[in-house]
């Protein structure tokens, strides 16, 4: 430690090697003055050994008073050179010097008439000559110190940047701890033995135990991984080295490389430690997706080095590598293996107990009103990252201080929410009666198919504002219990209700217009999907048409067609014929509710905005009025015995359940 702390004051207390210019600014002075103070004004000069006597002095005086002094013979000779005359009294114990004044001929006049002495000489000598030749090339070296301490500050130390990752690299001891970080309890169960290492390593490498090199927390973006990161450092109390993956890759080639090297060095010092890269598929994606070049060689360089290092931690080596990505599927085979990133932490969305979790944890700051239900809000917000949700709270916050309320209230969270999901409120854009009739019917069909057809999403709110870029309106369902999949009917409940919207239109305005494309694009994918990948039709039977690449984030999907076109064009009938079907029972049932939706579209009309509980009390009205049997809630007789058997055999305990099973 002693020899450690000694190397680091030097580097600190070398003020000069930090600090090129300041040096060339303190070389160019000293030289300065070493010349000034050898050369001076010419006046220490002898004319036979380049210095005067001992008992000499050196005055300066004006031209006039030196012709004076030739006149009067009070010098014994003259020494003239480019720029001033030095004169040696008689006496020998003064030099007088002057500066010559151009186009004057009477003082060489005025000597030959005194008979005195007078020669040229050379006001340079060989230091001056030197000076002269070496000027250029330090202000050569002084201009190139000049742009590398610029490019040394913009790319992170050393010689152009390489070899140095002091100032991108860093290192702090988090204060985040388990408790700070919810919705992901699986997450934190997994790394929580990492903890344990790092705080008594001792313990696993007496029993043998060889501890995960690396952990590769793998999540959307905004569920957290950067903050699990962090209170694994927090909980274990070790520095913690945060780096992005973009910061190892430079113009020049081996800068990568290099500042790996010093990263894995600073933690080796700094153990027990743990280091952290984020986003690190800019590093580590795999070599192979480059082609027959093997890609960019100073990303491929980077990615080796990495491997390299990760191959060197001995299993006692108290450091951990913590990664995170939301691009697993692109990594490097190489990083995955055993020995490098071990295992794989699935930081993933969270459920209805993660949710309401995560808001607590947000609202501990925040003052709320007495009225907020959070589980309501956790119901509202499925499929919302904890990002989301903190900014949820937070928007609902700003709400409230905007209407200058000391708490924020249940209707400032609604608020937030539809702002999550639809977009930003367009109050201001004002559209005609006559769309605003449209969308209203619009709407009202999309909440009465959705509260009227089994296995579909129930109504939380309807709307006719404007949101976001294009929607005039939006009805926004949200689920009873958080599903992981869906089954055949939920699928065409799904569809049904996407097409209730065009259908309003046509039952009750008689024309349909444009605002349906988005609802036909969604109702014709789930009918592809249903007949390409899930089987769920007579077309393919139970065979893939497709055989689909899916990336860890929605919207990287790649398929693969292995079907003919004869199959293509039965598919193609199919989800035409199939669309055409579920259209004419959704026709159907608005015509069957149509006094309902009259009256929906009269209150949303007036109100703007209705909540799912008055939409449903509008249906059971009408229902009453007709006499007609409840179809809200209601699930087919089939359906119906298939859940309670389900129900059935929840409730059946293992051993009861094996006996059942054996008769």
């Amino acid at each position: 430690m002693a020899n450690k702390e000694s190397k680091n004051n030097n580097d600190d207390n070398n003020f000069f090697n930090k600090n090129p210019l300041i040096t060339f600014a303190v070389f160019s002075v000293v030289m300065i003055l070493v010349f000034k103070a050898l050369v001076g004004d010419g006046a220490g000069l002898d004319a036979n050994n380049g210095m005067v006597g001992k008992n000499t002095r050196s005055k300066t005086v004006t031209y006039s008073e030196l012709k004076s002094l030739v006149a009067s013979k009070g010098v014994s000779k003259v020494e003239i050179g480019q720029t001033y005359i030095k004169a040696y009294a008689s006496d020998g114990h003064n030099v007088y010097t002057t500066r010559i004044v151009k186009g004057d001929t009477n003082l060489v006049q005025e000597l030959d008439k005194q008979g005195i002495e007078y020669t040229g000489f050379s006001e340079t000598n060989w230091f001056t000559e030197m000076f002269g030749w070496l000027l250029p090339f330090l202000l050569i070296i002084g201009i190139w110190m000049f742009f590398a301490s610029r490019m040394q500050k913009n790319m992170g130390g050393g010689l152009l940047g390489m070899g140095n990752s002091k100032k991108m690299v860093n290192s702090e001891k988090p204060k985040t701890k388990f408790d700070d970080v919810a919705g992901v309890e699986e997450a934190k169960e997994e790394v929580q033995e990492i903890v344990d290492f790092l705080k008594y390593p001792g313990r696993y490498v007496e029993i043998g135990a060889k501890i995960p090199k690396g952990v590769l927390l793998v999540g959307s973006p905004g569920t957290g991984k950067t903050l699990l990161a962090k209170a694994v450092a927090g909980e274990a109390e070790v520095p913690f080295f945060s780096v992005s993956g973009s910061s190892f890759i430079e113009m020049f080639v081996g800068v990568g490389a290099a500042r790996v090297r010093d990263l894995f060095e600073q933690a080796k010092k700094d153990a027990p430690s743990i280091i952290f890269i984020d986003e690190i598929d800019a590093i580590g994606k795999s070599r192979a997706a480059g082609g027959v070049m093997g890609g960019n060689d100073e990303r491929e360089q980077t990615l080796n080095q990495l491997l390299a290092e990760m191959d060197g931690f001995g299993t006692d080596t108290p450091v951990i590598i913590l990664a995170a990505t939301n691009r697993p599927e692109v990594l490097d085979q190489a990083l995955l293996r055993p020995g490098r990133f071990d295992r794989q932490v699935l930081v993933d969305k969270p459920d209805f107990e993660g949710r309401i979790k995560i808001l607590k944890v947000h609202m501990k700051n925040v003052k709320m009103d007495d009225d907020v239900e959070i589980e309501e809000i956790a119901r509202l917000t499925a499929g919302l990252a904890g990002a989301d949700l903190a900014n949820v709270i937070n928007e609902a916050a700003l709400l409230a201080g905007r209407k200058s309320q000391k708490t924020v209230k249940q209707k400032d969270l609604f608020e937030s929410v539809e702002r999550a999901i639809a977009g930003l409120a367009k109050k201001s854009r004002r559209i005609n009666p006559k769309e605003k009739k449209i969308v209203a019917y619009h709407e009202s069909g999309h909440a009465l198919l959705a509260e009227t057809t089994v296995g579909a999403k129930k109504v939380s709110k309807v709307s006719i504002v404007p949101r976001g870029l294009a929607a005039l309106g939006y009805t926004l369902n949200k689920p009873e219990e958080d599903k992981f999949m869906m089954q055949q009917h939920e699928m065409w409940a799904e569809v049904d209700v996407l097409l209730g919207g065009r259908a309003a239109e046509q039952v009750f305005i008689g024309e349909i217009s444009t605002g349906a494309g988005n609802d036909l694009e969604r109702a014709t994918d789930i009918i592809k999907s249903m007949v390409q990948t899930y089987g769920m039709s007579d077309v393919a039977g139970l065979m893939v048409l497709e055989k689909s690449r899916q990336s860890f984030l929605s919207g990287g999907q790649q398929a693969t067609r292995e079907y003919s076109d004869k199959m293509a064009q039965e598919m193609d009938e199919f989800i035409k014929i199939s669309l055409q079907d579920r259209y004419e029972a959704v026709l159907a049932r608005l015509e069957e509710y149509k006094d309902a939706i009259e009256d929906m579209v009269a209150l949303l009309y007036k109100k703007e905005n209705i909540t799912g509980d008055e939409v449903r009390d509008i249906i059971i009205d009408f229902e009453d009025r007709n006499n007609m049997e409840s179809k809200v809630d209601s699930v087919s007789d089939e359906i119906e015995k298939e859940l309670e058997e389900d129900a059935k055999m929840a409730k059946i305990p293992s051993d009861d359940k094996e006996k059942s099973d054996e008769k």
